[in-house]
């Protein structure tokens, strides 16, 4: 039976499971790692785990011959290492901090754990191999660790700090409304800011924003989450999701605003000024990305990245 890879894939990436970056040196003591999601504990008694190398890595051979490996699971907040791992091209242990482990192999500094192994057993199986090692030694740290499923990471300490405010905490529901490369801003006195509203008890972002969008007299369709945040001197807690209008915005919606402008506007606080600034840079890229924390210091979670 022949299925096809990207729908499979897909099928796949519905487990949710942890982050790990897997190392080891070759015979001339160089560095290898790459980022892996196939981390499965086997056994207690000998203590042995196991990871799934790829064909496709450029370190393949590497790992295939390998007396000693290591497995680092990442901490939510290492999105950079899942990512330098995955796919930079070049020395990847220069952009992370590490030390060597019992056997010389190097370890990655902030892993809620790291399991030093000796190869116990090698085994084809498909485009991968099964590398499964001896634990020899190995530590752990109290902190919750870096996620991915479906296609993305998630944290969740910070998701689950973003979703369970206060009942009593102010909410307000925003949008990024794009249209013809400009943005919908509103003006008030001094300052521009972006279409929000005062959420309403029991209802949902998303909810509160559609009824503004119909109040607007927006055609808009709502796409990714792309700021949550709270306030620190206020508490409001704020949520800013993507949006697109189908048609041009009336004129009583507000002021399309080009997007290579943005810089130029003068907004009501800084948060909201960062937030545009990045909407700008990862619009030109084409990927956008999650800040989850404070008007002042948060984290970013990539929507799109695979390890």
């Amino acid at each position: 039976m022949t299925f096809d890879p990207q729908t499979l894939r897909a099928a796949f990436g519905r487990f949710l499971t942890g982050v790990t970056v897997v190392t080891t040196r070759g015979a001339d003591g160089t560095a290898y790692g790459f980022t892996a999601n196939s981390f499965t504990s086997v056994s207690m008694d000998p203590p042995l785990v196991l990871v799934c190398p790829g064909k496709f890595l450029s370190s393949f051979d590497v790992f295939a011959n390998c007396s000693h490996f290591a497995i680092n699971i990442l901490a939510e907040g290492q999105e950079d290492v899942a990512n330098t791992f995955a796919g930079y091209k070049g020395d990847r242990f220069a952009r992370v901090t590490w030390s060597d482990d019992i056997h010389g192999i190097p370890v990655i500094d902030g892993a809620i754990a790291q399991f030093s192994c000796s190869t116990h057993h090698i085994m084809p199986a498909g485009d991968h191999i099964v590398l499964m090692g001896q634990v020899r030694d190995f530590s752990q740290r109290d902190a919750l660790g870096l996620g991915y499923s479906a296609g993305r990471f998630f944290s969740l300490g910070m998701e689950r700090d973003a979703a369970t405010a206060h009942p009593n905490t102010p909410q307000i529901a925003g949008a990024i409304i794009e249209y013809d490369g400009k943005i919908l801003m509103q003006r008030s006195h001094d300052f521009w800011s972006l279409p929000q509203v005062e959420t309403t008890p029991d209802t949902s972002a998303r909810q509160n924003l559609m009824a503004l969008c119909d109040t607007l007299g927006l055609g808009a369709k709502l796409g990714k989450v792309f700021s949550i945040y709270t306030d620190r001197a206020s508490g409001r807690r704020y949520t800013y999701i993507q949006a697109h209008a189908t048609t041009a915005p009336p004129d009583s919606a507000g002021t399309l605003i080009p997007i290579a402008d943005l810089d130029q506007i003068k907004v009501a606080s800084p948060a909201h000024s960062a937030m545009l600034a990045r909407y700008a840079i990862e619009r030109a890229t084409g990927h956008f990305n999650l800040y989850v924390g404070y008007d002042h210091s948060g984290d970013i979670h990539s929507h799109d990245e695979r390890p």
